[in-house]
Order: structure tokens, then C-alpha cells, then sequence
């Protein structure tokens, strides 16, 4: 299955509010109704259909006949996969959460090549950080990096916990004595995960790469909007609907007047930028037209008008 979705369904099933007995039995029925319904199941596995939109087409037709965790797990697992695996990425997500229920708790993950555990963990860490605002991820991204520091610089701790003979539950209860009550929650969660779910050998890079990720994540929480005038409210809420619909999170804009745009936006949420200014337009017109060799009536790019102008004067 695809490591992405495991590190997502380990973060719900470890998640403190899931009632894991009712996520089992409401991903069972979800994973039923996409089976049964030949409609809903097609539309849910076309590859045309950008992983984005079908996320947010399941959870929307899910709305409030489940609970959050589920409709989350279930949106993320039609977004995750390629459009044909969706109905066997949703009944593995049941399956896993039967088996938890079953268990008392998520079962162990299985061991994963070095790219495959990186994607888990950052699995784990979308739904961890999906609902963290923008200061959130900032002291998250800190708190990361200062962890990493401190296992890098420490041989004694490095060795525990890059140490694959040493038993699982001993690395992560190491974890659990440096951080509880020192770091947030969520940092708490992600360097557990880290070791759980990752490789012990890579457990420093891992956090690194974390940091990175949680970089980025703050990056497309926070879109960059110049305005030619001043934003309305209604305006600004309309906005935030639309971007959040775009990210799959929630967005915080930042907005600044800039009246050299004339009319319109441009907005920037991390690599995405998207120009619906006035000047903007203009500017490509200006573009289309250079490059289509358009000239101002009269003129002559090789100077014959301008000499037949001179003969004609004498």
C-alpha cells in the first residue's frame, strides 16, 4: 500500500480523540458504499481527475454522515493514490482500522526501503500538521531542528536510537522522557513516528527532512496576496475558500496594496503563483503581441519607411 496513506492512517489510529471502534466501523461503510455504487466508484478512480479533486469530491459527499477522522482518512486516500487504486486504497484503510480496533491499537509497521519510510513519515506528519496554524508549524519547525541538533551532536543518543537490535519500545520511550512537557504535542508525536515508523539508521536525516516539510507546509499556509485595492471581508473569505480548496488546509492570507496593479490580484502560496491582475494581463497581451511580430501602423522594422520618407522630402 502506499507508504504516504499508512503514515496518514497510523497518525488517525494513534490520534488521542479517535474512538477507533467507530473509525472502523464508518470506514467499512464508506469503503462498502464506493463498491456498490458503480457511479461513485468510477468517478473516484479516473486518473483524470487530479488527486486534489477527488479528496475534496469524497469529502464532500461524505459531509456529516461520518465522523471528521473518517472523512479526513477516507478524502486523503481518494487524494493519495493513482484514480484506479482509490476503492483498494479505501478498503485497505478499512482493513487497518478493524485490525486496530481488534488489537487495542494500530499494528507495528512494517520495515520499508529508505525513500519509502521517509514518504510514511510524512504520511504521519500531514495529518499532525494539517490543522496546525501558521505559529504552530513555526515552533514545530524549531522544536524539530533543535532535536535533531541535540541527537546529532550526542553519541550516546544517537547510538540508542539509530540502534536496530535495541527494542522498540525502549527508543521510544527515550523519546517520550526528553520531550513530554518540553515541546509541543505535535513535535512529540513526529519524533516518535520517526522512530516507529522510519528507518532507526536515518532517524537524524529524517528529522532534517522533516523540518523541511514542516518548512513548506508553514510556506503554503501563508498566501502572499498585492491587491490593487484594498480586499473586502466577503472578498477576503472567498479567497481563503478557494486557496484552502487548492492546498487541501487551511490558508492565512497576507495582503498588501499595490495600485501599480491597477485592477485585480496576484496571489503566492508557496511554489503556486497565480496572476488575475489587470497589469498582469497586460502584460502578457504585450508578450502575445511581440512575439506574434506585431508592429504600430507606419513603422517598418527594416528602416525602408523612414527612407522612402527621405527620398520622398527631396
Amino acid at each position: 500500500m502506499n507508504p504516504t496513506l499508512q503514515g496518514y492512517a497510523a497518525a488517525v489510529l494513534s490520534d488521542p480523540s479517535t474512538d477507533v471502534a467507530t473509525l472502523a466501523d464508518e470506514l467499512g461503510a464508506v469503503d462498502r458504499a464506493v463498491t456498490d455504487n458503480q457511479a461513485l466508484r468510477s468517478a473516484l478512480s479516473d486518473n483524470a481527475v487530479p488527486g486534489p479533486s477527488r479528496r475534496a469530491v469524497l469529502e464532500d459527499l461524505l459531509g456529516d454522515r461520518v465522523s471528521p477522522p473518517v472523512r479526513r482518512a477516507a478524502g486523503f486516500a481518494a487524494g493519495a493514490v493513482h484514480g484506479p487504486d482509490v476503492p483498494a486504497a479505501l478498503g485497505w484503510l478499512a482493513h487497518r482500522a478493524s485490525q486496530a480496533a481488534d488489537e487495542g491499537g494500530a499494528p507495528p509497521e512494517p520495515p520499508l526501503i529508505h525513500r519509502e519510510a521517509r514518504e510514511r513519515v510524512a504520511g504521519f506528519a500531514a495529518f499532525v500538521l494539517e490543522d496546525l496554524p501558521v505559529d504552530g508549524l513555526e515552533e514545530v519547525e524549531d522544536e524539530l531542528f533543535r532535536f535533531a541538533r541535540i541527537v546529532e551532536s550526542t553519541p550516546a543518543l544517537r547510538g540508542a536510537l539509530t540502534d536496530r537490535d535495541l527494542d522498540l519500545a525502549v527508543r521510544r520511550g527515550i523519546v517520550d522522557q526528553l520531550l513530554r512537557s518540553k515541546a509541543q504535542d505535535a513535535t512529540v508525536r513526529l519524533v516518535d513516528y520517526v522512530v516507529a515508523g522510519g528507518r532507526a539508521r536515518d532517524t537524524v536525516g529524517t528529522l532534517d527532512w522533516l523540518v523541511e516539510q514542516t518548512a513548506r507546509a508553514r510556506g503554503w499556509r501563508v498566501a502572499r496576496v498585492r491587491a490593487a485595492a484594498e480586499v473586502e471581508d466577503a472578498e477576503r473569505q472567498q479567497l481563503m475558500a478557494s486557496l484552502s480548496r487548492i492546498t487541501g488546509s487551511a490558508v492565512e492570507l497576507q495582503v498588501t496594496v499595490d495600485p501599480a496593479l491597477l485592477a485585480g490580484v496576484v496571489v503566492q502560496v508557496g511554489d503556486l503563483q497565480v496572476d488575475s491582475s489587470a497589469l498582469g494581463r497586460l502584460n502578457e497581451l504585450r508578450e502575445h503581441l511581440s512575439t506574434a511580430g506585431w508592429e504600430r501602423p507606419g513603422s517598418d522594422r527594416t528602416g525602408s519607411g523612414s527612407q522612402n520618407e527621405e527620398e520622398g522630402a527631396r
